[in-house]
């Protein structure tokens, strides 16, 4: 049974709620009553909300791969004096492929996994990523559902779209690694 105010689960013989402190007046069986649903705690966060803080997380993730990638690219280029232009432009660009790679995976697998539960942006927009059951991803789904966006974006995409269209709102990346992006319910 469900109080009428707040939607709070209350006991048969209950004459208060005790989340809120409403009376809760006995129905008779086959009586006419209202019926009272639990409120959502939260929602499926949808493709523009999911977009906005892929394009948030992509510039701060930028930011911390040029503090990483730049102090090693001036060492590299330290050690390569004397080479042939394209060799130190080769190792270059393969140290910034390679960093740049790792931390972004790192930066959103880690967050991702943490008790956050988001990433930044994610979380500044009050998104988090769960399992089936709302509870927090670990290290492991954390990093199936990362790199399950490659199937989505060898899709021409369409693995990405898919949270428009979807029920849960999940993406092909979100529906490998059994995962949801949630948002809190609008009260």
């Amino acid at each position: 049974m469900f109080c009428m105010q707040c939607g709070q689960e209350v006991h048969q013989e209950a004459r208060f709620c005790h989340g809120c402190g409403t009376a809760i007046k006995p129905q008779a069986l086959g009586a006419e009553c209202e019926v009272a649903t639990p409120r959502a705690f939260a929602q499926y966060a949808g493709f523009w909300y999911r977009a906005l803080a892929l394009l948030i997380d992509w510039v701060l993730a930028n930011i911390l791969g040029m503090l990483v990638v730049l102090p090693l690219s001036f060492v590299l280029g330290m050690t390569m004096v004397g080479q042939e232009p394209e060799v130190i432009a080769g190792a270059g660009a393969l140290l910034g492929i390679v960093m740049g790679t790792a931390v972004f995976w790192l930066y959103v697998t880690v967050f991702e996994a943490s008790g956050w539960q988001a990433t930044p942006a994610k979380r500044m927009l009050g998104l988090r990523v769960t399992d089936a059951d709302g509870q927090r991803i670990g290290f492991g789904r954390a990093n199936a559902r990362y790199w399950s966006k490659i199937l989505s974006a060898m899709t021409l995409y369409i693995g990405f779209l898919m949270v428009a269209f979807t029920e849960r709102k999940q993406g092909l990346h979100d529906m490998v690694a059994s995962t949801l992006v949630v948002r809190p319910a609008l009260q």
